[in-house]
């Protein structure tokens, strides 16, 4: 290589590349009707993962490495439309417009609106091929969240036995079947022991597992997660880019979380790289937005300025032509009615003639003649328009066009006295500053890139009063040796990359000095939940009578808070509470199930609601 080409590729070297992407804005697609499975009959079961941001359904058959039935949780319906046009999910064009009204069955992670929570439940059994009228013969998998209330879960099972008329029912938690789904590929004989750290959209939980249950009162919840750092990123970027507010949509957000964000492993550190301005260049993210490639009028050249007063000429020339050939055949449509009451005059028809003045609103043959000659003469003078006036006057007006007045000969000509020397003269090359339009409709995306994840671990950030997620571990030293040892990481909140060595980061300043920990992040964190649910259902089967299956006799007899525990459930502490209101002599008190157990809650404000 010369010396010249050497000095070439070192330029090009040393020049800093632009990350230029475009928003996908994908469109959803409305989901497939699959057919019911026909080797097992009604005894397969329906695993039904109900998430706060994705509903995740399918038939639990082995031969699925995913669920193929996959939408938002969310319901949509215009403004006053009626209740049986709302759309779910998939069925959804596009989730920005305004004259949807949008709902979600959820409250930070718990199912508060049953209403929504059956229309989900419609699409999800007509989705799956189940035609069968008011009756679902199939055993349902359902996921809930970690310590869920007993009143929610009270009115889930009124849902499914007496509304859809299920066999059976069992609940798990989804964070528990992805730990234990992995495990098993990981280790035919997982470890029983660990502690899951699973963010979602609304919300984050650290649940500790001791000897294969869930520990639930050490159980802890920050309400921070996808959702918002969402919402923070559409904030950052609309106090950044004001005139672009429309285009910083939540969905583009999430699209800018789930693919251009990461989390720092020492954020400070982080931050201090980006103040370089080589590491900005190579490092932020421009998203392109769509834009019109046309100037202003002000920077158009003389030639196309030429060409669109000559196009606007020939449309104004069109329209006068039109409309004059319009009058024209309307004054003659008149003139030939005028000349057929005529003619009833000359053919001495009177009494037809002084009707048809009447309906003319005349008064004799003599105003009737004048109104004749009058339209005979428009006509003439229409006609004569038409042929000669258009090609006179577009000569005209195009001769005048190619010859454009200068801006001295127009003061000349205003001001004959002014002397010619203090005209001013026009410069020759005159350099205009050069506007990107293209750039100007970019959105640089950098620091915010590690700042919206960042929330998970500073929630102040947002200015949340709460605990980071590594802040409440809180154990005692023998509790923390055993669950450390086994960390999992699962959630669609924990894909950021750089998640798993911040987490090792953060382990190892709050561990003492040579202990020992592992941290292991879930295979696939968002369809983990539901490959565990399809697993456990085809290794318990609800005819056998094995642990963790809801009977219609279970609920009719222990009611719809009760629940049947297994290795991924939440925890069933039923307490004796007296009836409200004077007993009768002969009246027990009856055994039900409330949420008594509850967790102190530290200055994280983690909410705690435990089953």
């Amino acid at each position: 290589m010369g010396t010249i080409g050497h000095k070439h590729y070192l330029i090009e070297c040393l020049q800093p590349v632009c990350q230029i992407f475009s928003f996908r804005d994908c469109k959803t697609v409305p989901d497939p009707v699959l057919d019911l499975p026909t080797s097992r009959g009604t005894s397969t079961a329906i695993v039904i993962d109900n998430g706060s941001f994705q509903t995740r359904a399918d038939w639990a058959t082995a031969d699925l490495d995913a669920p193929r039935l996959l939408f938002r949780s969310v319901a949509a319906r215009s403004r006053g439309a009626a209740r049986s046009e709302t759309q779910i999910g998939n069925d959804i064009p596009n989730l920005e417009p305004l004259r949807w009204l949008l709902k979600s069955q959820f409250d930070r992670d718990v199912v508060v609106n049953f209403e929504i929570q059956e229309l989900i439940f419609d699409h999800v059994f007509s989705h799956l091929g189940i035609t069968s009228e008011g009756r679902v013969e199939h055993p349902i998998v359902l996921t809930e969240a970690a310590c869920n209330p007993l009143h929610c879960r009270q009115m889930m099972s009124e849902l499914l036995f007496e509304c859809y008329g299920v066999p059976h029912v069992s609940y798990g938690v989804d964070a528990l079947y992805s730990f234990h789904h992995d495990s098993k590929q990981r280790n035919p004989r997982p470890p029983q022991t660990g502690i899951v750290l699973s963010s979602g959209y609304h919300c984050s939980h650290i649940l500790p597992v001791i000897e294969g249950r869930l520990d639930a009162v050490n159980c802890k919840r920050v309400n921070v997660a996808g959702g918002q750092a969402a919402t923070y990123l559409q904030r950052l970027l609309q106090l950044k880019y004001p005139g672009h507010l429309a285009a910083i949509t939540l969905s583009r957000m999430e699209e800018l979380l789930h693919e251009h964000s990461y989390t720092a492993v020492d954020y400070q550190e982080e931050l201090e790289k980006w103040r370089s301005p080589e590491f900005y260049e190579r490092e932020v993210h421009r998203m392109q937005l769509t834009f019109s490639g046309k100037l202003p009028g002000g920077c158009v050249s003389a030639e196309e300025r030429q060409e669109r007063r000559a196009q606007q000429l020939r449309r104004l020339q069109e329209i006068n032509a039109r409309r004059r050939g319009e009058k024209l055949q309307q004054d003659q449509e008149r003139l030939d009615r005028l000349m057929a009451v005529q003619e009833l005059l000359e053919d001495g028809l009177l009494d037809q003639f002084h009707k048809s003045l009447v309906e003319l609103n005349m008064d004799s043959a003599e105003e009737l003649q004048s109104y004749i000659n009058k339209l005979q003469q428009a006509v003439e003078q229409g006609r004569h328009k038409l042929l000669h006036s258009d090609a006179t006057e577009g000569k005209t007006e195009v001769s005048e066009l190619e010859q454009p007045m200068e801006e001295g000969e127009g003061m000349a000509i205003m001001y004959p006295d002014f002397p010619e020397d203090a005209l001013p003269e026009k410069p020759l090359n005159v350099v205009q500053p050069a506007f990107n339009m293209a750039e100007y409709h970019q959105l640089f995306v950098g620091t915010e890139r590690l700042r919206c994840p960042e929330i998970l671990f500073q929630p102040s950030l947002t200015g949340e009063d709460q605990m980071g997620l590594m802040e409440t571990l809180q154990y005692t030293p023998e509790q923390q040796e055993a669950l450390v040892s086994n960390v999992f990481l699962t959630g669609g909140n924990m894909q950021y990359p750089g998640m798993k060595e911040r987490m090792e980061r953060e382990l190892l300043a709050i561990r003492p000095f040579q202990s020992h920990f592992k941290v292991t992040m879930a295979s696939r964190p968002a369809v983990d939940a539901w490959l565990g649910a399809r697993d456990w259902a085809l290794e318990h089967s609800p005819n056998g009578g094995e642990e963790g299956w809801i009977s219609r006799q279970d609920y009719e007899e222990k009611g719809g808070e009760y629940l049947s525990e297994h290795c991924a459930s939440n925890i069933f502490i039923p307490m004796k509470v007296n009836k409200n209101g004077p007993a009768r002599p002969a009246e027990v008190p009856v055994t039900i199930v409330t949420s008594a157990l509850t967790a102190s809650s530290s200055a994280a404000d983690v909410a705690m609601v435990t089953s």
